[in-house]
């Protein structure tokens, strides 16, 4: 977002503000979205075992498929949460878009050994259905390139944001609980206010101080041309400064780690190493400073 204001003429901080909370929503979007597909290749298999048993001359095994994964008391669970069924129901996900890689996705399933082993028990508990659902995920769903390709059509506040969303699915998967039925929560789109304050303060701060950032910057990079310190190097490396100015409770080294991470992830190569070094020392004469 501090990237996309700097490349937009029209410099509006309340809209660059309200775009930023979109841009979370569309990531709590795709959490729900992520719930949605376990129940979507369930409906599916249900489709396919529907139509063998109506086949002209059905065998043995289509009139009598193996039920575990309808029966699957998890997913019964998940399709029945109120939660995600009002979600859905606000925001209907356009299931030609991903019918393709559903199918795909529900053959690699159906042959893979954790399949068959989870087919092969005869009566599975709450734990061992939901536990299937969570290998399957963690294996096939996660860093998935086709749904990863998929997903950043559809969006392009998702291309950053479906790892991470991934991992907080997981996380929901094992916090179900049989007994919660309907009712089971879901992970909240913000722990607290807090937490939704600390986006739109970091962002804000970053931009109504870039002076104040930028000479620090300047300053701790006397043996560099300004001018040519690569553009997203000086982007990362203001949000980092604002973190640091504003938020005096977070470890510096927890930020410092950060903001290297990301410098490695977004810029150049070499990226990690110059940010590592002009945050170290403006970090340290803050700190002599008091």
């Amino acid at each position: 977002m501090v990237y996309s204001w700097y490349q937009n003429t029209n410099k509006d901080l309340t809209k660059a503000e309200k775009e930023l909370l979109f841009s979370l929503q569309k990531s709590y979007d795709l959490y729900h979205y992520f719930l949605y597909l376990p129940i979507q290749l369930t409906d599916l298999y249900e489709v396919r075992v529907e139509s063998k048993k109506n086949k002209y001359l059905p065998t043995e095994e289509d009139l009598h498929p193996n039920m575990n994964l309808l029966d699957n008391k998890f997913i019964i669970q998940l399709k029945s949460n109120k939660q995600l069924q009002k979600f859905l129901l606000d925001n209907p996900w356009n299931k030609d878009n991903s019918e393709g890689f559903v199918r795909k996705l529900l053959d690699v399933i159906l042959e893979s050994d954790i399949y068959k082993k989870y087919a092969a028990n005869i009566v599975p508990s709450y734990d061992e259905d939901k536990e299937f659902w969570r290998k399957i995920f963690r294996l096939y769903i996660s860093g998935n390139v086709d749904l990863d390709e998929l997903l950043e059509d559809e969006s392009i506040f998702w291309n950053d944001d479906i790892e991470i969303v991934q991992t907080f699915v997981i996380k929901t998967i094992k916090k179900f609980q049989l007994e919660n039925g309907e009712t089971q929560p879901l992970l909240p789109m913000f722990k607290n206010e807090e937490d939704r304050a600390f986006a739109l303060t970091l962002f804000r701060q970053t931009i109504v101080n870039e002076d104040k950032y930028r000479d620090l910057i300047k300053k701790h990079t006397d043996k560099w041309d300004f001018e040519r310190i690569a553009f997203m190097d000086l982007m990362i490396m203001q949000v980092a400064i604002s973190e640091i100015d504003s938020f005096i409770s977070i470890p510096k080294s927890v930020t410092l780690n950060e903001y290297i991470e990301m410098a490695k992830f977004y810029s150049t190569p070499k990226s990690g190493t110059f940010v590592n070094g002009i945050l170290d020392s403006i970090v340290n004469e803050i700190k002599q400073q008091n």
